[in-house]
Formats: structure tokens, sequence, C-alpha cells
């Protein structure tokens, strides 16, 4: 019963996310569509490449180890040295954010004034708001930990949303002011994310659902650090987990960042291509931040909860192993099935989407290769996060460890051949070495659950072997777009343009179709696990 309620809230949780990253994220599309009629595709490499590579770097050093110590578990234990070690994080980040920001000042290549103005102060802004942002992450984490199904998405919606409108609206008036218009942004949109945490939590504890709930905290004061007495300040079984995962999310980070940590020291291709090849990397992983990441987040929670790390597979409860695996090998057949859908469709409508969006500046030159090679690295996306999603979930503090050497010669590895493919190809050379990158990972992470599953009778692997006649539809609908495109599109007018759309409308309705009559087991999962909510709302 209670694998059963993890799974319903989980999906519940991942359903609800992407259904308002959705709603929340098309108002953003178009404010930065607006904005990129006034921006120099200088400052948007610096924005995007440089200085938010500053500030996810910070953040993700200062929290990423202990975010998945502390969601590991059940959500019953001692909070208080949990919350005691989850503020760690922001003496942590202080201290990526100065070493940081001394290395973008002051040994990198320094942009020219007179194209990107006030770039010192874009670095301390940037660095700041990481530790601004840190500051609400024992409330993240607590959330997290208890399944709170809307707070994550609108606390980050809200904060997007916040940022872009205070962007467009000072782009419009002050576009002169340069970086001083996204160093404003930036630290609006932490400070918003935090506040929004820091007001329900000041709502809900001590209020009558948070008592019927027995809710393990029940004042904001409990939320800051504590001396107990008889208890030990900090849980260190988490914070041993915790270091072995900081090892792992630093190399991490290298693979996740990669390209941009290339382009920022190598300087292979300079700050306009780099705005242009930062663009198109937002647009091609929309799907992934919409869909891919809410699902891989909820169902680390689910899975975790599920099943014991540590333990193999004979010394698990046996329902829980069979719920598991059938939720993991349906999990695999539906992002399989998304990324197929993305890369096929994608190839066709690249420059399409790219003209529209940003007009000639995005959709000449590299823009529509690098979202075609992007629409194919969907797919690597889409398998990685629910395979990574099972394997960190299981796995013990050892074979963490030992995936960390792992990590360590992937990372060696992504950097050079990042390095050669865009000396050779360009920017389009550094999604090729990310969908090498992704290939690995995919690969050790089917080696570890093949592994576990091997002396059961559970094979949750074959989600990733969709029907012969899905895929025969797939091929025959990526040849007629890929016709189409090549006679319609894009040079010839909105009445080619529109007939283009049509026929690629016609095959992703017979690619649809395909899908329901060849996966109906797919099919009746997504309906009672993330659409009931909704269909009960219905009717």
């Amino acid at each position: 019963m209670a694998a059963r309620a993890a799974l319903r809230q989980a999906a519940r949780l991942a359903s609800s996310g992407a259904l308002l990253q959705v709603l929340f994220r098309a108002v953003t599309f178009g404010l930065n569509a607006l904005t990129l009629r006034w921006l120099s595709r200088e400052i948007l490499g610096v924005v995007s490449v440089r200085l938010t590579l500053l500030y996810s770097t910070a953040v993700f050093l200062a929290r990423e180890a202990f975010r998945r110590a502390c969601l590991s578990g059940s959500a019953e234990r001692s909070w208080a040295a949990t919350i005691n070690l989850l503020w760690l994080t922001v003496p942590l980040g202080v201290f990526w954010s100065v070493f940081l920001g001394f290395v973008w000042l002051h040994v990198l290549e320094v942009p020219d004034p007179a194209v990107v103005p006030h770039y010192g102060v874009g670095v301390v802004a940037f660095g700041l708001s990481a530790v601004v942002e840190l500051l609400g992450e024992p409330l993240w984490v607590l959330a997290q930990a208890h399944l709170f199904v809307r707070l994550k998405v609108i606390a980050e919606s809200l904060s997007i949303v916040s940022k872009c409108i205070l962007t467009v609206i000072l782009v419009i008036l002050y576009p002169q002011w340069g970086l001083y218009i996204f160093s404003l942004a930036q630290l609006l949109y932490t400070s918003v994310l935090v506040m929004c945490y820091v007001i329900y939590f000041a709502t809900f504890l001590g209020s009558p659902e948070a008592t019927k709930k027995s809710f393990p905290i029940t004042r904001m004061k409990s939320l800051l650090p504590t001396l107990m007495e008889d208890k030990t300040f900090l849980n260190w079984k988490e914070a041993q987990l915790a270091w072995s995962f900081f090892k792992q999310s630093f190399l991490k980070q290298i693979l996740t960042e990669g390209e941009r940590y290339v382009m920022t020291f190598l300087n292979v291709i300079n700050f306009g291509d780099q705005g242009v090849y930062d663009i198109v990397n937002n647009l091609g992983s929309l799907v992934a931040r919409f869909i891919f990441l809410p699902i891989e987040e909820s169902f680390y929670v689910f899975f975790a909860k599920v099943l014991e790390r540590g333990k193999n597979v004979k010394d698990q409860k046996q329902d829980d192993v069979a719920m598991a695996a059938n939720v993991l090998e349906l999990l695999l057949k539906l992002v399989l099935l998304i990324g197929l859908t993305i890369t096929v469709f994608g190839y066709a409508f690249s420059q399409l989407a790219l003209d529209i969006y940003g007009g000639s500046m995005l959709s000449s030159g590299t823009g529509p290769d690098l979202l075609r090679c992007y629409s194919l690295y969907v797919l690597f996306l889409a398998v990685n996060g629910v395979t990574e999603c099972f394997t960190f979930a299981l796995m013990c503090k050892e074979e963490v460890d030992r995936y960390n050497f792992v990590m360590l010669a992937l990372s060696f590895m992504f950097l050079c051949i990042s390095y050669f493919l865009t000396r050779w190809h360009g920017s389009v050379g550094f999604i090729l070495a990310n969908c090498f990158n992704m290939g690995i990972r995919i690969a050790h992470s089917i080696h570890y659950i093949y592994d576990y599953f091997k002396e059961s009778s559970y094979r949750p692997l074959t989600g990733l072997l969709p029907s012969p006649f899905l895929i025969l539809a797939y091929i025959i609908s990526g040849g007629i777009t890929a016709f189409s495109e090549e006679f319609f599109c894009c040079d010839k007018g909105w009445t080619a343009r529109l007939i283009h759309i049509s026929i690629g409308a016609l095959c992703f309705a017979a690619t649809t179709v395909t899908m329901f009559c060849t996966e109906t087991k797919l099919v009746h999962f997504v309906r009672s696990q993330f659409l009931s909510q909704y269909m009960k709302k219905g009717t």
C-alpha cells in the first residue's frame, strides 16, 4: 500500500509539474522571443554562457550532493539533524561564488566594455544570486521529500516569469544598461524563488493541514540550525553519503555543462556564436525541462522510497520489486517514445521553428543544424534521465564511490572530444560530444539495471524495445517530413510553410494512432497514473 501511495504521489508530482511548467514557460517563451529583437548576440553570449555558468556551477557544487543524500530513504527521520546538514550549503555557496568570481574576473578573457558593458557587476550579481538561492535549500528538500506537488513548480515558474518581465521592460526602456539589466533580473529571480518557499511554509506550519499530515516540523524557527541535547548535530550517515555524491557531482557538472566550460576556458567560438548556441540549446531542451526533468525528480523519490538502497533484489519486498520493475519498464517506454517523436519530427521542422522564434539571426547559419542535432540529443537525454534516476536511487555508498571513477574518466574523454569536434565541426561538435557522453552514461546505467534484476523474473529493460510497427511509422513519417521541408520550407512564403506544417501534422497523427494501437499497456499506465487526476476533475 505504501508503495502504491508513493507511485500515485510521484506520478501526480510529475504530471502536475509538467503541466504547470508548460503553462508558465509559454509566457516566458514569448517574452524571450521579444527580447531577442533588442539585444546583440555578444551580450546574449556573455549572459547565457559565461555568467549563467558561474551561477549554475556555484549552486550545483554547493547543493547537489546534499539534495541526493537527504532525499534518500524515508521522510520519517530526525529532520533537525538533516536541516542542520542542509545549511552547510550556504557557506559552501559563498566559497564557490567568491572563488569562481575571482576566476571569472581575473583569469578568463574579459569582454570588450564597448560591446558588453558592466561585466564586473554581472559577475558579482550572479555570484550573489547563487548564495541567495541556497538560503532556501532546507525548505526545498523538505518540500520535495514530502511530495508537495505544486509548490516547487509554482515557485520556479513565478520566479522565471518575474525575471522575464523585468528583463523585457528594462531591455525596451534602458537598452544601454547592458549587464545591469540581467544582474537585476537574476537577483529578482532567486529572491522570488526563496520567498515563495518561505511564505508557503510560514503559512503551512502549525496549520490544521500540517497537524493532520503529522508534519515533522511545527514552526519556522525549527528550519534554522539547531543545537540538540542528547542528539547528534548532523545526520552523519547522510553527511558521508553527501561526500560521496559531492565527488560525483563535481564530475557530473563537468559532463552536464561541459560545452560551456570548453567555450569559456578555451575560447573555441566567439561570444556571438555562443549566444546563438545557447538559444538553440534552450529551445532544444524545452521538452527535457517540461517533461523529462519532472519525471526524473519525482520517480527518483519513488524508487528511493519503494526499494531500499544497497540491498539486492532478493532481499527486497517482492511486491515492491514487482511494482518498481513495472514502473521502470513503462517509464523507459514513455520517455523513449517522446524522445523518438522529438528526433523524427524535430529534424524537418528545426529551421521553421527558429525562423518563427528569432528571425534570420537564428534560422540562418548554423542554427538549424544545431537544432536538428539537438533533436537527436533529446532522445539520449530522455533515456538517460530515467535510467540514472533508478540507478542513483539504488546505489549504495561504495557503488557511488566506484561510479565516481567512471565519471572521472568520462569527464576527461568528454572534454577532449568536445574540443576536437568543435575544431572540426564548429558548435555542432558540442552536441555530438554530448550525445557520446550520454550514450556512455546510458550504457553504464543499463548495465547496472540488468545486473540488479538478473536474479529475478523481471526484465524492465524491455521498455527500450518499441513495437516494430511503431518504428516503421516513425521511419515513414521522418522520410515524408524531410521531403516536405525540402520542397516547401522555408523561403517559399507562408502558403508553402502551412503545407509543410499540415503534412507534419498528418504524419504525427498517423504515428500517434499507431502508438495507441501497439502500446496499449503504456497508454493504460499514462491514463491511470498521470492523467487520472485531470480526468476525475473533468467528470
